[in-house]
């Protein structure tokens, strides 16, 4: 049965769930970092901090599987987009990893706290930036010649790539503000309230920008939009990204508490498969395809295998996670 699918098509939608999961999952961890230095120090930091204690470190596990799955499923792909883009994804994991030492040790060194929540902060805004400017290289295009890259160290660093990393900040910072709606009272979630408005409309016009910059950087991205009668389709999305943008700010002014992160959440969503419209079929935009680029076939057999027990536990051991910690916190919360 498995000879009649095409696993490469498969694999492609697999890894495409897994960084959506993680956006999903750690930008708002990763938002709330971002945002750490407008919050009160005392009561509102540690309560922000418990919000996503019991979970921020799980969350990370969709980035490895999407990095693990494209190293294994689409080997030419990895080998042509690490040397274009290391210095960003060596700067997001540096980000990452102070992040996780600030996280525990500003319980366990109250003495330092301060410079913990620096760390905190700047590891958080650097891994956010580094994604975004990540996915804005990849955008732009990378220069391929054979089977290999053959552009500059700089490449990356181009006024479009640094406007996707902002905007993948303010998207974060989004999430992590109407996360904290959702799970906070008082003082901070008034104050997160407040956040989000102005946070949410920074995060449309970032959008709008870059859905406006995008079909000009490759001629396929203009024709995957706009030629008839796709057209009809992806009209839809630009319509549905106003749409939720609208109903997002009314939930937030109305006093409701779930429905902004959920309409954030909806805003990435959306975000995603403009993405996706942009770029599918290809693994290097423009330049390298799925197939092209896809181990064989016994291979991604072999992997589906496992990853057809990893997800599901993975999914299963999250959505346990989060009903276990649901609910509001407070500064004496998980730790």
């Amino acid at each position: 049965m498995l000879a009649n699918i095409d696993l490469t098509v498969v694999w492609a939608l697999i890894i495409a769930f897994a960084v959506f999961a993680y956006i999903v999952m750690d930008g708002f961890d990763l938002g709330i970092g971002i945002l750490f230095p407008a919050f009160r120090p005392g009561q509102e930091r540690d309560t922000a901090m418990n919000s996503i204690a019991p979970v921020w470190d799980g969350n990370e596990t969709w980035l490895v599987l999407g990095g693990g799955g494209l190293f294994a499923v689409f080997p030419l792909a990895y080998a042509v987009i690490m040397p274009a883009l290391y210095a960003p994804i060596i700067a997001m994991l540096l980000g990452l990893i102070f992040r996780g030492v600030a996280f525990e040790f500003r319980w366990r060194d109250p003495r330092h706290r301060a410079l913990w929540d620096v760390a905190f902060t700047g590891g958080s805004f650097v891994a956010a930036l580094a994604q975004g400017i990540t996915l804005g290289a990849l955008l732009q295009g990378i220069k391929v010649e054979g089977r290999a890259y053959a552009g500059g160290w700089w490449d990356w660093l181009t006024p479009f790539s640094l406007l996707v990393g902002l905007g993948i900040v303010c998207g974060y910072a989004l999430l992590g503000a109407t996360w904290l709606v959702m799970r906070t009272e008082g003082s901070l979630q008034e104050r997160s309230r407040t956040f989000s408005l102005w946070l949410g409309a920074a995060t449309v016009v970032v959008i709008a920008a870059v859905s406006a910059a995008t079909p000009f950087l490759e001629g396929k991205y203009w024709e995957r939009w706009f030629s008839m009668p796709s057209v009809l389709l992806t009209a839809q999305v630009p319509l549905l990204v106003a749409v939720a943008s609208f109903l997002f700010f009314r939930s937030l002014r109305g006093g409701a508490e779930r429905t902004p992160f959920l309409l954030a959440l909806g805003l990435f969503l959306l975000s995603f498969v403009g993405l996706g419209i942009s770029i599918f079929p290809d693994v290097v935009p423009g330049r390298v395809t799925i197939w092209e680029a896809a181990a064989p076939h016994s291979s991604q057999v072999f992997l589906l295998v496992g990853a057809s027990v990893l997800i599901p536990t993975i999914l299963v051991y999250t959505a346990y996670s989060y009903w276990v910690f649901r609910g509001k916190v407070d500064a004496a919360g998980y730790h």
